[in-house]
């Protein structure tokens, strides 16, 4: 989640602009969770409005036949730091700073014990790896990347008009 200050013109803001924190910000943790478990199969949504009436935060669980869930929230009303963890059975890795931009993960037993840590530099503002990605595809002549796929990206929105369907987010015509 960010903190925006509450202005009608701002675009989060602006329903006319596909404002909310699904759309803008959402994307991030939706997108994770598909990364890590798939296709959900079933998927509870609930929200807060934002003045203006778009989301102005909204949390998700999304359930999975393997047994998972993912508990994923966005909020354009808090900054959060926007964390990132996977839970298993024996251990959890736990993401360092934003999820997506991430400098470190540590990998942790279940008793607390830090089993392994990883760190890498990251340089820039987020949405390096994703132009690095298109420019790699683009001189290999490639339509897709095979690190998200266009049918992966078609089931990932297919999971957010979900969402904005149980939540009652609809915008303006165009």
């Amino acid at each position: 989640g960010q903190w925006f200050a509450q202005d009608p013109q701002f675009r989060l803001f602006a329903p006319e602009l596909g404002g909310g924190a699904l759309l803008d910000l959402g994307i991030y943790p939706v997108s994770f969770a598909s990364l890590v478990l798939g296709v959900p199969t079933r998927i509870t949504a609930v929200s807060y409005p934002a003045f203006t009436g778009v989301d102005a935060t909204t949390s998700m669980i999304f359930q999975y036949d393997s047994g998972a869930h993912a508990v994923l929230t966005t909020t354009l009303l808090a900054a959060s730091g926007n964390p990132a963890a996977i839970y298993g059975t024996a251990a959890r890795i736990e993401i360092d700073g934003w999820f997506y931009t991430p400098t470190a993960f540590r990998v942790i037993a279940r008793d607390g014990t830090e089993l392994e840590r990883f760190e890498e530099a990251y340089e820039g503002r987020g949405l390096r790896g994703e132009a690095s990605e298109v420019g790699r595809c683009l001189r290999a002549g490639l339509l897709e990347s095979p690190l998200l796929p266009l049918d992966e990206t078609y089931t990932i929105m297919q999971a957010m008009d979900e969402v904005r369907r149980q939540i009652g987010l609809s915008y303006p015509p165009a």
